[in-house]
């Protein structure tokens, strides 16, 4: 008689769509920045979208992952909630609002309010009301940093190339969702949806973390860097009067080692308005308010590296700088050397 042999049967693996894992990172990412910007006033809408974004990857992970259908009731509604937080995010390091706080909710409520409509009442026009929504708010956020550099006058210079850049991505990553969006629409149309879950599963979930990320990088509050305002014109009198008038307040009261100083601050205590501000720096010395501040600051620390025994960390801190990329970043930009580097050739 033959020995029995036992066959193990394996048991069912548990399946964790794709969706869940990128969920999971932008929570983790949340907590993080929370964690980093603990001690100073949060960007709530840049926080919130952050969570959005997470919750919009779960609902995408149910839906294709594990075919719950009804998802897709509610899916479109969070999606159309996730270009008015981004506007809003950017829009507080761009200016304050006169308007109250429940006028600009009901104001940036109406396309989660409209695509709730739809899909109660007509739901083939809910991809292509998203798609207006979301090229409609990135084109929005482009023009709100039209001005370059200064558009953030609420925001510290300190941080002044990660968050425009960040914004910028911000701004890609919902027309790189409308894009997918409309190759789902189309893909439905001509072959059914064969296509529709690669599509959503690179596309959607590539743009949620660009998302993500860049809320998660422009809730630093930071100016941005490197586009001048327009081309340059003539100097005329009266942008030399204000930078001349700007240089001996910078000079008198070392307002460059304020590391929280921004365009609006600057303007009140110079009493002369932001805008013409920055509008004579741009003209007068082709760039932005914030690489003028910062030229101040690695002035500054190049004397304290050269004259002082103090650490480039305490030098760092010292002249205006919070983080040392940026620091480090600037430092290069204006001298073409690190910090240390300065310190060993003037020593």
């Amino acid at each position: 008689m033959m020995a029995a042999i036992a066959i193990p049967i394996s048991e069912p693996m548990i399946f964790i769509p794709l969706p869940f894992v990128v969920a999971l990172l932008l929570v983790i990412l949340f907590v993080a920045v929370v964690r980093r910007d603990e001690e100073a006033a949060p960007n709530l809408p840049f926080l919130a979208l952050i969570l959005l974004t997470a919750l919009q990857s779960v609902l995408s992970g149910l839906r294709w992952g594990y075919g719950v259908q009804a998802v897709g009731l509610i899916a479109p509604v969070i999606a159309a909630m996730v270009p008015p937080l981004a506007y809003a995010g950017v829009s507080r390091l761009v200016r304050t609002s006169r308007r109250p706080l429940a006028g600009r909710i009901a104001l940036h409520g109406l396309p989660a309010v409209l695509v709730l409509l739809l899909v109660a009442f007509w739901r083939e026009a809910i991809d292509i009301a998203l798609v207006l929504v979301f090229v409609g708010y990135a084109l929005a956020i482009l023009l709100l940093m039209r001005p370059g550099a200064d558009a953030l006058r609420l925001a510290p210079f300190e941080g002044a190339v990660p968050a425009y850049r960040a914004i910028i991505f911000a701004a890609a990553a919902l027309c790189l969702s409308a894009a997918f969006d409309i190759f789902v629409f189309l893909d439905f149309i001509s072959a059914k949806g064969e296509r529709a879950l690669a599509l959503i599963s690179v596309g959607n979930l590539a743009a949620l973390v660009v998302l993500g990320i860049a809320a998660a990088a422009a809730s630093r509050s930071p100016a941005p860097a490197e586009v001048a305002e327009a081309v340059p014109r003539p100097d005329t009198g009266e942008d030399k009067e204000t930078i001349a008038a700007i240089d001996a307040l910078m000079e008198a009261r070392q307002l460059y080692r304020d590391a929280n100083l921004n365009l609006d601050r600057l303007a009140r205590k110079a009493g002369i308005p932001g805008r013409q501000i920055s509008a004579a720096i741009n003209r007068t010395m082709d760039k932005n308010v914030s690489q003028y501040v910062n030229d101040y600051r690695i002035a500054e620390a190049c004397r304290l590296l050269s004259a002082t025994g103090k650490s480039v960390t305490e030098v760092m801190f010292e002249v205006g700088f919070q983080t040392k990329s940026n620091f480090n970043r600037e430092f290069r930009r204006v001298t073409d050397m690190t910090p240390v580097a300065w310190r060993q050739r003037e020593g």
